[in-house]
């Protein structure tokens, strides 16, 4: 079994961050990421003079400039100038942040540095992906099970991923997990009946939901010997109303085949993501004060998701089980 055990969040496209700062949220909690020549940095967005945010000054000469006195900081976060200042510099540092660019993501460790950032379960040499970003009125709780639930798709994504034919399998679904992570692995459908489904994956021998910390919901679509399709989302809660997700979406390279589907892959789930997001948000808005929503047999992963996130060890990592339903 892999490390699943990560601290590193996905936050921003490689080519976003160019010459300007650029700022992200994590918890509400502000980070700014800029380039100083061929290094990338990250630190709390937040100078300690007068606390305004760096991310809206500028990068000069490898540092980044307050957009209120003109403070300066490097990428370790020291203080490198005080406009007007004739004495010495005085020894003050910005906190630094882990941070990791690699596959067209950017990546930062808010914390405990542990492993490395997590680019999904198709990744590298013989695999052609593409990457999609959303942000939605939500909850990463809400979020990361709706891309996991296999039952809402003959709804919401009707004909696209379920739904183009009135046939159902009864799927054996084997629920497991351990530190960090939870996975649900389904058996006995032999596709989707959907759009998606037969331009993209072709025949279908098992598939697989996994959540794991801090904020990842993966899928991956098995053929007869090989992984015919994957989705990899890194999602994180920016505030108290918002989640800010990047999906990778990636296939084998198939003797050029793959380059061919990948054409599909942005418009296809772009429409998918635009229906979830307008489900969660009308069902937020909805949902009145502190109510807590119904735990049904067929919400295999939620309580799985729910531990792992208040940072417990997840109750089916000691008691794994199986269920059967109809899809």
């Amino acid at each position: 079994m892999r490390d699943r055990q990560s601290n590193w969040y996905a936050v921003a496209l490689s080519r976003t961050v160019g010459s300007k700062p650029h700022r992200v949220l994590i918890d509400g909690q502000p980070f700014v990421i800029f380039r100083s020549g061929n290094a990338l940095h990250c630190l709390t967005d937040r100078c300690p003079h007068r606390f305004a945010p760096l991310s809206l000054g500028r990068v000069i000469d490898g540092t980044i400039q307050c957009p209120y006195h003109g403070w300066r900081f490097d990428g370790g976060g020291r203080c490198r100038g005080v406009p007007g200042l004739l004495e010495q510099t005085p020894n003050i540092a910005v906190p630094t942040h882990a941070v990791r660019e690699q596959n067209g993501l950017i990546y930062i460790s808010s914390g405990d540095q542990r492993g490395e950032p997590y680019s999904g379960v198709l990744s590298g040499p013989g695999t052609v992906g593409r990457i999609v970003e959303n942000r939605v009125r939500s909850t990463l709780i809400d979020v990361a099970e709706n891309i996991l639930d296999a039952t809402h798709t003959h709804f919401t994504h009707s004909a696209l991923l379920r739904g183009l034919s009135n046939r159902r399998w009864k799927v054996k679904v084997s629920v497991t997990g351990g530190d960090g992570w939870v996975e649900a692995r389904y058996e006995g459908e032999p596709r989707q009946e959907g759009i998606i489904s037969r331009l993209l994956e072709g025949e279908r021998s098992i598939s697989v939901g996994r959540f794991m910390a801090p904020g990842i919901a993966e899928l991956e679509f098995w053929g007869r010997d090989r992984i015919n399709l994957s989705t990899t989302f890194h999602l994180r809660q920016e505030d108290d109303r918002h989640v800010h997700g990047f999906g990778v979406l990636a296939g084998p390279v198939q003797g050029g085949i793959g380059y061919l589907k990948a054409l599909l892959f942005k418009p296809l789930f772009l429409i998918a993501l635009r229906q979830d997001q307008s489900i969660l948000t009308v069902a937020r808005d909805n949902k009145p004060p502190g109510a807590i929503p119904v735990i049904g047999r067929l919400d295999v992963l939620r309580p799985g998701i729910e531990a792992i996130l208040r940072g417990e060890r997840p109750a089916v990592a000691d008691a794994p089980f199986e269920i059967t339903m109809e899809l």
